[in-house]
């Protein structure tokens, strides 16, 4: 099913394997298809997406080397996996202004997004201002390009949703990546009216209050759904390393939690994934 570097591109919408459906589609809005954990068998995994219904891949960058590959890969399947660009919070260390202004450089209209950026106290605060000050910058390449945002967010939340604030009526929208929080703090994120929560592989998880959360607390008009991979896969998966074609438990999950079907489910956050990023 997937074609070699510059032959025709990919189809988007191929038909899934037998017994899943008709042409059901939906898309994965986060997974690293460029990270070396794909290096081995990277046809074969988007082969697999395709087949379990997976219409479109998105791909961040998460620093100034990933750039190129990030590029390549998505060079490599057209009209399927498209790419961001951002420096990720982690990433953020002493040189992050030459690194932004590098990445800036090398902006052209084919990124979708602005991602992956954010911030990140988990493991450390050592660069706490730093993380502020390169978020800000990129929330302006958001406004400036008007493309959305895909934010990372972990122990970070209050100084988020304060910066975010400060530009809210420009910034053009987003998704709010991996949400994992509890009511209240999703109805702190969807104040943000032209933002998502984007729920992946945890929905799936034993101990997960996501279930609950999510239809009591996000409308259907404000999620869509994610891998993260080669991170975080979905129960049955759990343990392994995770690929776009996971998503399609996260989306079958959903669907339960809803109460809805499967196909609803997908027509709904293919519906806020064009509305967020104009595709596919």
């Amino acid at each position: 099913m997937v074609q070699p570097p510059n032959s025709s591109p990919l189809t988007p919408n191929s038909p899934p394997s037998e017994g899943q459906g008709e042409a059901l589609a939906f898309i994965d809005t986060h997974a690293h298809l460029d990270g070396e954990e794909f290096d081995d068998d990277r046809d074969e995994v988007v082969a697999r997406a395709q087949e379990a219904g997976v219409s479109a891949i998105f791909v961040p960058a998460i620093h100034l080397p990933s750039i190129d590959a990030v590029l390549n890969v998505c060079r490599r399947y057209p009209g399927y996996a498209y790419p961001m660009i951002g420096l990720h919070p982690e990433e953020v260390k002493a040189d992050w202004r030459e690194v932004l202004t590098e990445m800036k450089r090398r902006y052209a209209d084919e990124f979708i997004a602005v991602g992956e950026v954010g911030l990140d106290y988990y493991w450390s605060r050592e660069f706490e201002k730093e993380q502020l000050d390169a978020f800000e910058e990129q929330i302006q390449w958001s406004i400036e390009w008007q493309k959305p945002l895909m934010i990372h967010c972990r122990k970070a939340q209050n100084e988020m949703v304060r910066l975010l604030r400060k530009y809210e009526k420009q910034l053009p929208g987003g998704v709010f990546h991996c949400f994992t929080g509890n009511a209240i703090e999703a109805a702190e994120l969807l104040q943000f009216d032209r933002f998502v929560l984007g729920v992946g592989g945890v929905l799936t998880f034993k101990k997960s209050h996501l279930p609950e959360v999510l239809p009591a607390a996000v409308p259907l008009d404000r999620i869509v759904i994610e891998t993260d991979a080669p991170y975080m896969a979905p129960v049955p998966m759990r343990g392994k390393r995770n690929e776009s074609a996971y998503v399609r438990h996260v989306l079958e999950r959903m669907a339960e939690c809803y109460g809805i079907s499967i196909e609803e489910m997908a027509e709904a956050t293919n519906n806020n994934v064009k509305r967020i990023f104009g595709r596919p």
